[in-house]
């Protein structure tokens, strides 16, 4: 394996920077910095490997080609091709191309990606005869341009699919939790791994399995298996096959403390036992049909986490109030000694909780601002 120096950026929801920084840095990643949207840190391609194996939080791991000015669409088609691609790309693999434009001269963000995709196959046209073809879905090598104020970083992506997509949500409800913001919210906790940990309106588990995981100690990246730069021409397999055994020899045999996923849904509990038994965290982790009316959890201190729905429309919003109200019920008659956590994307009917909350992190649900409001409860 080549032993060069590279720059990667490890992309997260706004506001999970700080928790994915110190996943980084927890793994000794060299130069680790936080920026808008990502962490970049550096490192030899072991750590690309490694990122895209442990990481709880990133979405995708990119690492950077080149940086250049681009005011033009020629632009953008001239420093593209100033990369030998023949590097990284024979005219057997497939290709695709994601872009991102914001508050550039180049205005579409599917004709940056066009434009990079030609430069990429004229060059390889006529350095070597032939061209790769286009496969948005399941690509050898995918390649992301992202061009901000005219200008352009060029990356390989080294995960390919986004790492949300752990491999183990067989069973899905309606607007799922992704895989990684769950992941952070565990993290936001501060949860100490070893007294309870409590979802009293699970959902199809997420948050729960994603506990589970972390006090474990399994990689995530082991339940998924694969990743973009398993077909990059320059595939170190003796390399992952032993980071892959190294991540199964750290992983625990169950996590010392208790996990414990509620659900009024039977539809809810079934799909959350489905989706723990495929993350390989059913036998400790205990999936129970109840209302939240009726949770007794285990004595305090731990950590009791809830995502409610916070309701699009103006009737839905309305019936929700007294639904968050008995949230901020069940926190203070039945969870003394817990720190309660409530995630949600409107702030109107937090208030109906009727607690004050001790911190307020700000956090984004895909496009949705949210907060993590957590509650000291005595």
């Amino acid at each position: 394996m080549s032993k060069d120096r590279h720059r990667f950026f490890a992309t997260a929801a706004k506001g999970v920077e700080p928790v994915l920084a110190g996943e980084l840095r927890a793994l000794g990643m060299r130069d680790v910095v936080e920026e808008t949207g990502g962490v970049r840190f550096f490192g030899e391609l072991e750590a690309a490997y490694r990122a895209n194996l442990w990481l709880r939080t990133a979405n995708r791991v990119l690492m950077t080609l080149r940086e250049f000015n681009c005011p033009s669409e020629q632009a953008l088609y001239d420093g593209v091709r100033k990369i030998d691609w023949r590097r990284h790309l024979t005219s057997k693999m497939t290709l695709a191309v994601d872009a991102n434009v914001r508050s550039s001269t180049m205005k579409h963000s599917k004709y940056a990606a066009l434009k990079t995709k030609d430069a990429i196959v004229d060059q390889l046209r006529e350095k070597t005869g032939s061209r790769p073809s286009v496969d948005p879905e399941n690509p050898d090598l995918r390649i992301n341009v992202h061009i901000d104020r005219n200008h352009c970083t060029l990356s390989l992506d080294t995960s390919d699919e986004s790492l949300h997509k752990r491999g183990y949500r067989t069973a899905g409800l309606e607007a799922p939790l992704k895989e990684t913001l769950a992941a952070a919210l565990v993290c936001f906790t501060e949860w100490d791994m070893k007294s309870p940990f409590i979802d009293p309106m699970c959902g199809s588990g997420t948050i729960v399995i994603e506990a589970a995981l972390k006090a474990a100690n399994i990689a995530p990246g082991l339940i998924r298996k694969t990743f973009g730069f398993q077909q990059w021409l320059n595939f170190d397999k003796n390399l992952w096959d032993s980071l892959v055994n190294q991540a199964e020899g750290l992983r625990k045999p169950k996590p010392q403390a208790p996990i414990r996923g509620y659900d009024i849904s039977g539809k809810a509990i079934s799909a959350a036992m489905e989706n723990a038994r495929a993350a390989t965290v059913g036998p400790f982790v205990p999936f129970i049909r109840k209302d939240i009316k009726d949770l007794e959890p285990p004595p305090g201190p731990g950590v009791i986490i809830v995502n409610p729905p916070y309701g699009e429309r103006l009737g839905q919003k309305q019936e929700l109030e007294p639904f968050y109200k008995t949230i901020g019920d069940v926190f203070k008659q039945k969870c003394k000694g817990y720190s309660g956590f409530v995630f949600t994307g409107n702030l109107e009917l937090a208030k109906h909780i009727g607690l004050k909350a001790s911190r307020r992190i700000v956090l984004f649900n895909g496009p949705i601002e949210s907060r993590l409001l957590k509650y000291e409860l005595y």
